[in-house]
C-alpha cells in the first residue's frame, strides 16, 4: 500500500450529460486532482485549486479517470498463453471430448501453471482489471494441484490485484466424485462452489444442485455454477437453483455463468425467469457468445446482477481470447444497439461492478471520497467513447498502488 499517498493531478472526469432537445447528445468533463491514501481516495479538488502539499505529485495529463474493471469468469489454470502458439484439437465431439483431453493434458501444464497464469495476469492489468474471478479445477486428475499454484500466483500478485477461486470440479461434481476433493479446497483459499451442467455430466439435476449447496452452507461460501445446458432443460435447472437457494436461505450468494438456456427462448419467457433470478438474487456472468449471446439488457432492467468475463484465453477449449473485458463490454454494445452516448456508457457497469461515473439520469456518482482507488486512466474523452473505441490503457491503479502504465 502507498501509505504516505500522493496526488493524481490534471484527471479527467465525468460531470454530468450535455442535452439538446430533451435527449442527451454528450458527456461533460472536467478537469480535477485527486489525493490517494493508504488504498482509497481521501479527497477531489479542481484543478484550478492550487495544491500546498508535501505529498508527492504524479501528472495525469487529462486522461480520463474510470473505475478499474473486474473480469468475472476466467480460468487463470489452463491456460496456453504464454508458451508457444498451440490451437485446440479437432474434431471434438462436446464437453466430454475435452474432459477427455484433460486427463493427460492437466498434468501436462502443472510445470508451467504458475508462469502462464502469471503472464495472463499481467495481460489482464495491462487492460485495467484488477478484480478477478478464475474457476479452478478441482478433480481427480489434478486434486488440489492447480488451486495451490493459483493461491501461490494470487498471493505473488495481492498488491496488483485482487483475485478470487472458484472450486471448479470440471469433470461433474457426482460423475467424477469431486465432492470431497470440493470440500477440501473450500477449506484451502477457494471461496466459491463451483459446478457445471448437472443435467449433461452428473446425469442428476436434483441432486446435483443439493449437493453445490450442501458444500456451501457448510463452508459459508457462496456459489458459481458453469450452466450450459440448451433451451428448457437450462431453464428448469434455473428453478430448481433458485428454489433450494431460497429453501437455503442463499439470496445474493449464487451466480449462474454462461446461461446459455436464456438465449434459446423467447424474450417472454426470458423475463420470467429474470424476475425470478432477481427476487433470490441469483447473478448472471457472460462472455457475451457470439453464437449465443443471452438477453443481457433484459436481465439489467429485471433486476439481475449481470457481469461479464473473457472466460477462455487461449487453450484447449478456444483459441481465443484478448483477456480485455472493456472488449467484451464494447462487443455488448454492438450486439445490442447500445449505440446512443448514454447507453454506451452504461455498459461501463457490466465490468466494473455496477459502478459507473454518472449514473442513468446524468448525476455525477463516481468517483466519491472514501471510494477504494482502483482505477484506469484511459485515453478517451469520456465512458462512451471508451466502449465503443475500446480506449487505450495508460495506467492502472489497485489500492492506490500503481501497477502498470506511467503516473
Amino acid at each position: 500500500m502507498t501509505d504516505q499517498g500522493y496526488w493524481l493531478t490534471n484527471v479527467r472526469l465525468e460531470t454530468g450529460y450535455r442535452y439538446e432537445g430533451g435527449t442527451v447528445a454528450g458527456t461533460e468533463t472536467d478537469i480535477f486532482h485527486i489525493q490517494i491514501r493508504d488504498g482509497f481516495i481521501s479527497a477531489i479538488v479542481p484543478a484550478d485549486t492550487p495544491l500546498e502539499t508535501h505529498l508527492p505529485e504524479r501528472e495525469a495529463h487529462q486522461y480520463l479517470l474510470l473505475p478499474a474493471f473486474r473480469d468475472m469468469h476466467i480460468h487463470l489454470d489452463k491456460t496456453y498463453y504464454g508458451g508457444p502458439w498451440k490451437a485446440p484439437m479437432i474434431p471434438a465431439k462436446g464437453i466430454l471430448t475435452r474432459l477427455e483431453e484433460e486427463q493427460e493434458l492437466l498434468p501436462r501444464l502443472l510445470p508451467v501453471t504458475e508462469e502462464r497464469a502469471g503472464k495472463l495476469l499481467d495481460l489482464l492489468l495491462q487492460a485495467g482489471t484488477t478484480h478477478i474471478r478464475s474457476h479452478c479445477n478441482v478433480d481427480p486428475v489434478i486434486g488440489l494441484k492447480n488451486l495451490e499454484a493459483m493461491l501461490r500466483v494470487a498471493e505473488a500478485y495481492k498488491d496488483k490485484a485482487s483475485i478470487e477461486f472458484v472450486a471448479f470440479p470440471q469433470h461433474g461434481l457426482l460423475r467424477s466424485g469431486s465432492v470431497p476433493l470440493v470440500r477440501e479446497a473450500l477449506r484451502n483459499g477457494a471461496s466459491f462452489v463451483g459446478g457445471v451442467d448437472p443435467a449433461t455430466l452428473d446425469k442428476n439435476i436434483e441432486k446435483s444442485l443439493q449437493a453445490v449447496i450442501e458444500l456451501a452452507v457448510e463452508a459459508d461460501a457462496d456459489i458459481d455454477l458453469h450452466l450450459h445446458d440448451p433451451g428448457h432443460l437450462g431453464i428448469f435447472t434455473y428453478k430448481r437453483l433458485a428454489a433450494l437457494t431460497e429453501e437455503a436461505g442463499w439470496q445474493g450468494r449464487v451466480t449462474i455463468s454462461h446461461a446459455l438456456a436464456l438465449a434459446h427462448i423467447s424474450n417472454g419467457e426470458a423475463a420470467e425467469v429474470a424476475e425470478l433470478l432477481a427476487h433470490q438474487g441469483i447473478s448472471i456472468t457472460s462472455s457475451v457468445p457470439l453464437g449465443r449471446t443471452i438477453p443481457i439488457p433484459l436481465l439489467h432492467e429485471k433486476g439481475v446482477n449481470v457481469s461479464l468475463g473473457d472466460d477462455s484465453i487461449t487453450d484447449h477449449w478456444s483459441p481465443f481470447g484478448k483477456g480485455d473485458v472493456l472488449e467484451k463490454a464494447g462487443i455488448l454494445a454492438e450486439r445490442f444497439n447500445l449505440s446512443d452516448e448514454q447507453s454506451l456508457g452504461q455498459t461501463l457497469k457490466f465490468v466494473t461492478g455496477g459502478i459507473t461515473p454518472l449514473n442513468e439520469t446524468g448525476q455525477q456518482v463516481w468517483p466519491q471520497v472514501g471510494d477504494a482507488a482502483n482505477l484506469v486512466l484511459v485515453d478517451a474523452s469520456c465512458s462512451a467513447e471508451a466502449v465503443a473505441r475500446r480506449a487505450r490503457r495508460v495506467a492502472v491503479i489497485h489500492q492506490g498502488n500503481p501497477v502498470t502504465g506511467s503516473i
